[in-house]
């Protein structure tokens, strides 16, 4: 019996001894935040088509010397254009202007031919510049998002600049440009 009894007593002082020790243990833990930042900014993705040109081609009916009244270009689409805050689109343009001829157009000539520009997709209203105009209200938008998204951009309504019944001066290269910027807003 008395074995018993330290066998007993034995067990009993490995538990107080077990609870004692589980007691006794302490966890501590610390928390650490974790940080970064994304900037505001907007990149206006790589043009699908080619060469990024609209070529036009011959711009006159060679019978009458005046502009063809079917010009066009097939749009030009910017693939893969994001902008990580609110952002704003302008399209500006420069009329199609003779290169070589750079002197001032003789009566009944003209040297430059205007036209619209825009760019659609990224607002719900295109943004739209004419080069003959003097002031383009429409050419700068704004998304009040983030957006990915293309952007198409479009050339039409082609004039002769001073007016139709003027002929266009002969010169091997016409050059004009049509820019598109992405800016965010933060």
């Amino acid at each position: 019996m008395l074995n018993r009894l330290l066998s007993t007593a034995a067990g009993a002082v490995l538990l107080t001894a077990s609870a004692a020790a589980s007691a006794q243990s302490v966890s501590d833990s610390k928390s650490f935040a974790v940080t970064g930042t994304v900037p505001a900014i907007c990149v206006g993705g790589s043009v699908s088509e080619a060469g990024n040109v609209f070529d036009l081609g011959v711009l006159v009916d060679t019978s009458t010397g005046l502009l063809r009244s079917d010009l066009s270009a097939p749009a030009q689409v910017l693939s893969g254009s994001f902008c990580s805050s609110r952002s704003t689109i302008a399209v500006s343009a420069t009329p199609v202007t003779a290169q070589t001829f750079t002197a001032a157009a003789p009566t009944g000539f003209s040297r430059s031919v205007d036209y619209i520009a825009t760019a659609s997709g990224w607002t719900e209203t295109p943004a739209t510049f004419s080069t003959a105009a003097a002031n383009n209200p429409a050419a700068l938008q704004q998304r009040d998002t983030p957006f990915t998204g293309a952007i198409t951009v479009a050339i039409a309504g082609f004039a002769t600049t001073g007016g139709n019944a003027l002929r266009l001066v002969a010169d091997s290269t016409y050059q004009g440009a049509v820019t598109v910027t992405l800016t965010p807003e933060s």
